[in-house]
């Protein structure tokens, strides 16, 4: 192979221009006749068995050529990219300039690299971190969720039913004083207040009590699947059976020994509280960090080509896919149930695909002007941690992880780290919090209760 020209050409396209000698020619020919010459039949000789020179004359002397040019550009282009030191960011076109057995041949690669950026002002990024501190009410709220995981449903007497309650109704339903299909059941299992059946049915069983014998009346709506119901008024005769309720556990040191490997409640207090604030901490330290990259791309300069964002919504498509056939769920299927053609669905993804494609170039030219390199030793640690994460063997992984890519990543990880050391953050504790979020619900947004500034030196 030999690099004959290497040409710049406009919005980071190179144009590589290479030869191939005849020697490397005629050896890929070689080897191509061996592997097709077994396919081909020509009259007087057996299969497989005509010499080269009879089948090159009977099709022509390209007959393995193009073959051969298939199986030689691909390895030459990339010793090509190697030795012009570009870094492409998308497949080459490919132009076959001219081929002759005696002479080789040679071919133009034309393709993206990847651009020239420059970022500025990444260090001393003045930037809010939220401390939300864990509350004595957070914690009695998460308290509360794991004596409502842990009740015991049991049979309720002396009251009426109410919301919440677990009712088994015998029921039938009557539109104009006659039975509709469907609305006949027994011992049917209804918990009031889930909102199961239409209208206002549940909240008409609560107040009545086990034994009692009601009417309901309520109104399909106009929406309603059977079209014989839709908009009518019905009459259900329900008869009440049986009421459950929840029976929560004793709050005292019992309960923490049954749901915890903890043997006092304050010790179970404690525990949740350091949880749910390492939560806390996880989350303010990740918003940090975002608002930072945030930042440092409105610092980068330079004309990304449309190719990078385009390529990025590709990768994150086939994960998304990926993770629904882990789902059993096929995308085609999904997208009729979601109401979108392929190119809305795509469309979807285009904001966090530009946004990913920047973080990257910048965090790549940072760890560039910074000069931000990676030890064998880190290397290692890096492939042992990704190894766990895929129950992988690490020799087995490096064969499908080059180098080169789980170095560049320790090269951006390290340049956020530099971001975020040199940064002049501010701490922001918030209060006012009813710690849902920590317990994976929504939660109000805090306010501001107290400010103290801290400079995070740069340890770079």
């Amino acid at each position: 192979m030999n690099l004959t020209s290497t040409q710049k050409l406009d919005n980071s396209v190179v144009e590589l221009e290479i030869a191939v000698g005849a020697d490397e020619l005629a050896a890929a020919t070689d080897k191509v006749y061996k592997r097709k010459s077994k396919g081909i039949s020509v009259p007087g000789f057996r299969k497989g068995k005509a010499p080269r020179q009879i089948i090159e004359k009977m099709y022509g002397e390209g007959v393995f050529l193009e073959d051969a040019v298939n199986e030689l550009y691909p390895s030459a282009y990339a010793d090509a990219v190697d030795e012009s030191g570009i870094e492409p960011v998308d497949r080459a076109n490919i132009e076959i300039l001219s081929l002759e057995k005696a002479t080789g041949f040679t071919f133009k690669a034309t393709v993206t690299v990847k651009p020239e950026m420059s970022v500025s002002d990444y260090k001393g990024i003045k930037a809010e971190k939220n401390i939300s501190k864990v509350m004595d009410e957070d914690v009695d709220g998460e308290i509360d969720r794991m004596r409502e995981r842990n009740a015991r449903i049991v049979t309720v007497s002396g009251r009426a039913a109410e919301d919440g309650d677990t009712t088994i109704i015998d029921f039938e339903g009557f539109v104009d004083n006659v039975a509709f299909e469907g609305g006949l059941g027994e011992d049917f299992e209804l918990v009031l207040g889930s909102g199961s059946f239409i209208d206002t049915f549940e909240e008409q069983i609560a107040g009545h009590n086990t034994g009692e014998e009601f009417d309901v009346n309520v109104t399909f709506p106009e929406e309603y699947h059977a079209e014989n119901l839709k908009g009518k008024p019905a009459l259900f005769k329900v008869k009440l059976k049986e009421i459950k309720g929840k029976e929560l556990p004793e709050l005292d040191d019992e309960f923490a020994k049954d749901v915890s490997e903890l043997d006092t409640l304050e010790e179970l207090r404690q525990d949740i509280r350091a949880k749910m604030q390492e939560v806390n901490d996880k989350r303010a330290q990740n918003d940090l960090e975002n608002a930072l990259i945030d930042e440092v791309i409105t610092h980068l300069e330079g004309d990304i080509p449309e190719c990078m964002f385009t390529n990025k919504v590709d990768d994150m498509v086939k994960e998304f896919e990926y993770r629904l056939s882990s789902q059993g769920m096929q995308l085609d299927l999904y997208l009729q149930y979601t109401g979108m053609d392929k190119e809305a669905f795509r469309k979807t993804f285009r904001e966090q695909a530009e946004r990913q494609v920047k973080i990257r170039l910048a965090l790549e030219k940072i760890a560039e002007l910074e000069k931000i390199e990676y030890t064998p030793e880190e290397i290692e640690a890096e492939y042992a941690k990704l190894a766990e994460s895929y129950q992988m063997d690490v020799e087995k992984l490096k064969s499908f992880i080059p180098e080169q890519d789980v170095g560049a990543d320790l090269k951006t990880t390290k340049a956020i780290d530099l971001v975020r050391d040199s940064a002049v953050v501010t701490e922001v504790e918030l209060s006012d919090d009813t710690g849902e979020e920590a317990a994976g619900e929504e939660k109000p947004k805090r306010k501001p209760r107290a400010k103290k500034a801290a400079k995070i030196e740069d340890e770079a």
